[in-house]
């Protein structure tokens, strides 16, 4: 027994390693539970009762030894950066691999920057459904049954409930709010929505909207356009200049287009404002009183305004994208020029 103790002992100080595959060799023969040192203290019990003390000495000597030589081979073979049986190709002078860091969707960006500066001005972010019902997207907005104003958007219908439909805009949104509580409001219910239109550089079946709603006392134009005037130097530029022109939408009265000036061309004439000067942005009004008559609300005591805008149309005009394919196509070579922006 004492004579296995000390070969083992000479074993271990002559022994070297040379790769990792090596040191789990050592680890398994010596260290583990099932290692020959492991198996001498199971024959503990057949030392005579005169010798087990000398014996245990010897023997807890060897493990020790055998846990100071694990930990020396296994500091050296990281110092020489020894991983296997080939590390005499490893090249220490090659640069390292860069982190491949993934980026934030334009979209997303964009969508974030809008919430960001309205939040500032006291608005919060109020949700709803997509999948939504004829009332909702349509009737409480003032567009009466079979009234030609429905046909001013392609909708999506559900094929086994004709009463539901995939939202064609963001005010769905604006009626849950305005029925399930009690003004005064001031949100914005950013989300995707849906239109039957046929997929092009300039139209897409699916994209993304912002609405703000603000509903309190003594709501006026003149907030409205404080409201955007505010919201298009933040985006766009503090020399920024708005324009509105009157149109017409059917749950608000009086309805205005919303311009911003090219802030591209700076007024010399390009492509994105086909040599105007100006280039859309939103559409916006004051809330129709029927409109707030249809969720509980007095049109005699509360007025408000509401606006709408395609993130799309925000980030094509921020970024200069001249396709709205491309936010949806997924190409990382599209989606990684966008790191760090904003």
């Amino acid at each position: 027994m004492f004579d296995k103790v000390e070969k083992f002992k000479s074993e271990l100080k002559a022994l070297e390693v040379k790769t990792k595959d090596e040191l789990e060799q050592f680890r398994i023969k010596f260290i583990s539970k099932k290692s020959v040192v492991s198996e001498l203290f199971n024959d503990f019990k057949n030392v005579p009762n005169e010798q087990k003390k000398q014996f245990g000495v010897a023997l807890n000597e060897l493990k020790n030894l055998a846990q100071e030589k694990l930990k020396e081979m296994s500091s050296s073979l990281e110092r020489d950066g020894s991983t296997s049986e080939n590390t005499g190709t490893l090249d220490l002078t090659l640069p390292g691999v860069a982190n491949d860091l993934g980026s934030i969707h334009p979209l997303t960006l964009t969508k974030n920057k809008i919430i960001e500066i309205f939040e500032r001005m006291g608005f919060n972010v109020v949700d709803g459904p997509e999948i939504e019902d004829d009332f909702y997207n349509f009737t409480a907005l003032n567009f009466p049954e079979n009234h030609p104003a429905r046909e001013m958007q392609d909708t999506f219908f559900i094929e086994k409930n004709p009463d539901k439909v995939l939202r064609t805009h963001t005010s769905n949104v604006q009626i849950r709010l305005m029925e399930n509580q009690k003004p005064p409001f001031r949100s914005i219910m950013p989300g995707r929505v849906y239109r039957n239109e046929a997929i092009s550089a300039r139209a897409h079946c699916f994209f993304h909207q912002v609405e703000g709603l603000y509903v309190d006392k003594n709501v006026g134009f003149k907030d409205l356009k404080q409201t955007v005037y505010h919201f298009a130097k933040e985006m766009f530029g503090k020399d920024t200049k708005i324009r509105f022109r009157p149109s017409y939408f059917p749950f608000t009265e009086p309805s205005a287009e919303i311009d911003i000036s090219c802030f591209i061309c700076q007024g010399k004439g390009c492509n994105v404002c086909k040599y105007t000067n100006w280039v859309e942005i939103a559409g916006s009004g004051m809330v129709d009183p029927n409109v707030l008559a249809n969720c509980g609300i007095d049109p005699e005591e509360y007025t408000g305004f509401a606006f709408g805008m395609g993130i799309e149309r925000i980030a094509m005009l921020k970024y200069q994208i001249d396709d709205l394919r491309l936010f949806s196509e997924n190409d990382v070579r599209f989606l990684r020029q966008f790191q760090g922006s904003f």
